[in-house]
C-alpha cells in the first residue's frame, strides 16, 4: 500500500513539474495579449463596427498593431538621420530623463535587446586568496589602470556573491 501512495505522489508531483510551467507560460502569453489589446482598444475601435463578431476584433488588433509596429519602423528610420537624432536628443535631455523611471526603463529594454553590453559577459579567473586557489568571477567593470571589477558567484544560488 505504501508503494502504490508512493506512486501517486510522485505521479502527481511529475504531472505537476510538466503542467505547471506550461500552465503559466499560457496565462502569462494570455495576459500580455489581454493588456496589449487593452491598450489598443481605442485604435482598434475606429476599425471595428458595433455589429462585428470577435474574429473581425482579432484582426482589427493585429491591423493596429501593424500600424504600431510600421510607426516605430518609421521613427527608427527617423532618428538614423541627423535631424532625427538631434530632435531625439533634445527631447531625452529635456524632458524624458526628468521622468522618473525613464532612465530604469531604457536601460532594461537595451539591455533585452542586446543594444547594450551585459556586465556578466566577460569571465575571468580570479586568485582570491594568497594560495594557488583560483575562482571563476564575471567582470563587471574595468577600469584606466587595467585592473578590473568582478563578481564571484557563491553556490547553491548564483545570484549572491562577493
Amino acid at each position: 500500500m505504501n508503494r502504490l501512495g508512493q506512486f501517486f505522489r510522485t505521479s502527481l508531483l511529475g504531472g505537476v513539474v510538466v503542467v505547471l510551467p506550461v500552465a503559466l507560460l499560457i496565462f502569462l502569453v494570455k495576459w500580455v495579449f489581454d493588456l496589449t489589446t487593452n491598450a489598443i482598444q481605442p485604435l482598434t475601435n475606429i476599425f471595428v463596427s458595433e455589429q462585428s463578431h470577435f474574429i473581425k476584433e482579432f484582426f482589427a488588433d493585429m491591423f493596429v498593431l501593424g500600424l504600431i509596429v510600421m510607426a516605430c519602423f518609421v521613427v527608427g528610420v527617423f532618428v538614423k538621420t541627423t535631424l532625427g537624432m538631434w530632435v531625439y536628443h533634445y527631447i531625452e535631455t529635456n524632458f524624458l530623463k526628468k521622468a522618473p523611471g525613464y532612465s530604469l526603463i531604457k536601460e532594461t529594454v537595451l539591455q533585452f535587446l542586446g543594444n547594450k553590453k551585459s556586465p556578466f559577459s566577460s569571465v575571468a579567473l580570479v586568485q582570491l586568496f594568497s594560495n594557488d586557489t583560483m575562482a571563476t568571477a564575471f567582470i563587471t567593470d574595468t577600469h584606466e589602470d587595467g585592473s578590473s571589477t568582478v563578481f564571484v558567484p557563491t553556490g547553491p544560488n548564483p545570484t549572491s556573491g562577493n
